[in-house]
């Protein structure tokens, strides 16, 4: 069988949500999957990024990383997407970019395909569940199958989010515990996906 294809697909204004994509990435690899790493196309107006240097700093960091586009939702068999929080919800760029697919949704080329979510606020309580909750909506509306890690492994009783892996930006950088629940995320979507495509196939 054909290996997985898995699109990770994520905003990031400073840096959090894309080293949790990197380490969704690297598990999805790891479980044998072909991986498209993409970030979404930063919208905010110049004078918002240069408010804040640690904005700036990322945007010329991860310059390299391609933008995402809709090819990369219709070739993945499997997609895992991440934004930070907004006031509860995804942020607006990442939102802009789903609310872009109404003709892959409109031809059907979204159904059946693995969904699942990640994300991270400034505070411990900043919307992180709601956020990966909204995501969920859009997945019902794509006729997705949703794979949460749930706490099908030790690593989420120690982050503790069964809704996707979650950081508090505010606490620093992501550490090892919450890369390595990103990790085991993906791996637990590739297998998932494979799973479901030999059922099918059978």
């Amino acid at each position: 069988m054909e290996p997985v294809s898995t699109a990770v697909i994520y905003y990031s204004a400073t840096g959090t949500v894309h080293a949790l994509a990197e380490a969704a990435a690297e598990g999805a690899e790891k479980a044998g999957a072909r991986v498209r790493l993409r970030r979404v196309a930063e919208q905010a107006p110049p004078e918002a990024v240069a408010s804040n240097p640690a904005w700036g700093r990322h945007l010329e960091e991860t310059a390299h990383v391609e933008v995402a586009t809709l090819d990369d939702l219709a070739w993945a068999d499997a997609v895992l997407l991440g934004t930070p929080t907004r006031f509860g919800n995804p942020s607006a760029q990442l939102k802009s970019f789903l609310d872009s697919a109404g003709g892959l949704w409109h031809e059907g080329a979204l159904a059946d395909k693995v969904y699942s979510a990640f994300t991270a606020s400034g505070t411990a309580h900043g919307g992180q569940e709601s956020t990966l909750l909204a995501l969920a909506n859009v997945f019902y509306h794509w006729g997705g199958v949703i794979v949460p890690p749930g706490y099908t492994d030790p690593v989420q009783f120690q982050t503790g989010n069964p809704y996707g892996t979650s950081h508090v930006a505010g606490e620093g950088p992501p550490g090892e515990t919450t890369l390595k629940a990103a990790r085991y995320q993906a791996r637990r979507v590739v297998e998932t996906t494979a799973a479901l495509r030999a059922g099918r196939a059978g």
